[in-house]
């Protein structure tokens, strides 16, 4: 399904393993950066005209950054803003209401623009999945923004070019080889399956390409059906690029009816192998029932109501559990 107004799929070729994205700033329009006091401290994505979505842990103090931050959008250079670059005042922060900053869950967050923006080639909305989304986990998804890009010990060395958009190619990992990898590595209880529900991975299990610092609530951005997909924003990771810990991202999909709860009008797109919307999603682990299985349900429990109804009470104190019986077997008879 293509959805006019987000992001379809540019031919440009990609550059990998965090060197700089190209210079034209046509490659990741949707992605923006967020400044607290004129200084860069985390990233995010536009999903709509008014709308950032990001990560709840860039903001420990809502009331002064709701004030005090701005959002650039059009941007390559943070330092060497061009005739292509918006900045926009912030109206609002929302934070998901299961935020937890010690265990990350719940790690996302929705930053309404104080004036709708205008969309051009540099500026342009990524396309959000729908909560059944699935992803392939051959899939390799694009991680951008404006954070440390080389592997220097602990750490990664800041780009030459300071302030320079830069993308990383990384494979998405399932979530029960994500906390396999983890729990080999680190030896803290407190640590053990610490991806959880909400959250996806993304990296190589020999390290070297990833997130890092100031990349936090960037896109993670993967290209399906002819546009891209925001299939997570940067969340959490131990070190950078560090082999057997990829970088943890909180899942766009699982977060998606909260989405629309506070962006009514919001469109969004299904996602997957077969592309229908039916079955578990690979990525954020929900179980969904397909439209048959839902009308079946919603068939034998109206007639399981219309029959109690009909019955006399001395039926329904004395003979109860023969009716429940004789019911599920009349049920199990319609499926045939």
């Amino acid at each position: 399904m293509f959805v006019s107004g987000c992001a379809s799929v540019l031919p440009a070729q990609r550059i990998m393993g965090g060197e700089p994205a190209p210079s034209d700033g046509l490659s990741w329009p949707w992605q923006v950066s967020i400044l607290y006091r004129d200084q860069p401290i985390c990233g995010g994505a536009l999903i709509a005209e008014k709308w950032v979505l990001s990560a709840a842990h860039c903001f420990p103090n809502i009331k002064s950054q709701t004030t005090h931050s701005d959002v650039v959008l059009g941007a390559y250079q943070l330092l060497n803003t061009s005739s292509n670059t918006v900045t926009s005042d912030i109206q609002q922060i929302i934070l998901h209401p299961t935020y937890d900053s010690d265990s990350s869950r719940g790690d996302i967050a929705l930053v309404e623009l104080k004036s709708p923006v205008s969309f051009t080639k540099y500026i342009l909305p990524i396309c959000l999945p729908e909560t059944s989304a699935k992803f392939s986990m051959e899939e390799s998804c694009y991680v951008t923004g404006w954070g440390d890009i080389k592997p220097g010990g602990e750490e990664m060395e800041k780009s030459r070019d300071s302030h320079r958009s830069t993308e990383v190619k990384v494979p998405l990992i399932d979530r029960e080889k994500c906390n396999s990898l983890f729990n080999a590595t680190q030896h803290e209880p407190q640590l053990h399956n610490p991806v959880g529900p909400g959250m996806i991975c993304a990296g190589y299990q020999e390290g070297g390409k990833d997130s890092c610092q100031g990349d936090s609530g960037g896109p993670l951005a993967c290209p399906c059906d002819g546009h891209w997909v925001l299939a997570g924003v940067v969340s959490w990771g131990i070190g950078c690029g560090r082999p057997g810990l990829p970088g943890v991202y909180s899942s766009t999909p699982f977060y998606a009816t909260w989405i629309s709860q506070h962006i009514p009008n919001m469109t969004f797109v299904t996602c997957g192998k077969d592309g229908t919307t039916s079955g578990k999603s690979e990525v954020n682990g929900r179980e969904q029932n397909s439209p048959v299985v839902t009308l079946l349900l919603v068939f034998f429990t109206l007639t399981f109501y219309e029959m109690l109804l009909s019955l006399p009470s001395a039926h329904l104190l004395m003979g109860y559990v023969e009716f429940v019986q004789n019911l599920g077997t009349d049920a199990f008879k319609l499926l045939y």
